[in-house]
């Protein structure tokens, strides 16, 4: 059963490799009869040397980061955050089998949220436009499982596109004002509550005494 699954993920990956290709080229693309094993290299912050996945040995990790870019459109914001908003740059390169194919330039840590640039330039040599568009928000989770030194984020929102800043605010992690804003709304409610029932009461009495006075 493992191993099916290994198969299966390992196709997937090919699969997402070749989509990638394909949104690389700006012009019209032919299939190849045979999609070969995808990969992925990334290099960067932190890592000494590269870091080199196979879908044959990590196919679970090689999906998550080529899904990173898998989705980017034919064209991008021509010009991206001040480089000083960037923060670490972790340059993705996917192949398919040995070979390298196209390369983009990740920024899990960006100011305003996760960005990925694509170079005109790439390994295939065919033709693309350079832009800048904004990543998923697992961008840095993806990474770091993967074995980039990323610090570990525990409220970041699965896939989705655009937003890098923390998604639960600060507050909404304290249960306790929780609770006593929850009992304080409680407290309110009860006694407005309260109040409308005297005020319906009082008037109930006064047309009641009112009737009884013009019936004598």
């Amino acid at each position: 059963m493992v191993r099916t699954m290994r198969r299966l993920v390992a196709v997937l990956a090919g699969g997402l490799a070749a989509a990638v290709l394909s949104l690389g080229s700006a012009g019209t693309a032919t299939a190849a009869p045979k999609t070969p094993p995808a990969g992925v290299e990334i290099t960067g912050h932190g890592l000494a040397e590269p870091l080199r996945l196979r879908a044959e040995a990590q196919p679970a990790h090689v999906v998550a980061v080529i899904d990173q870019v898998n989705f980017l459109g034919r064209t991008g914001q021509p010009k991206g955050p001040k480089a000083a908003d960037l923060g670490p740059k972790y340059t993705v390169v996917v192949f398919a089998g040995d070979v390298a194919k196209q390369t983009y330039d990740l920024y899990p840590k960006a100011v305003g949220g996760p960005r990925v640039f694509r170079p005109a330039k790439q390994p295939d040599a065919r033709k693309t436009s350079a832009g800048w568009f904004l990543g998923r928000l697992n961008m840095s989770e993806t990474l770091r499982t993967a074995g980039v030194p990323l610090e570990r984020q525990f409220d970041t929102v699965s896939g989705g596109v655009g937003g890098g800043e923390r998604v639960i605010p600060e507050d909404a992690l304290n249960p306790a004002k929780d609770i006593d804003e929850a009992l304080g709304e409680l407290q309110r409610l009860l006694l407005l509550n309260v109040a409308v029932v005297l005020v319906i009461t009082s008037g109930l009495a006064g047309i009641a005494l009112l009737v009884r006075r013009r019936t004598r």
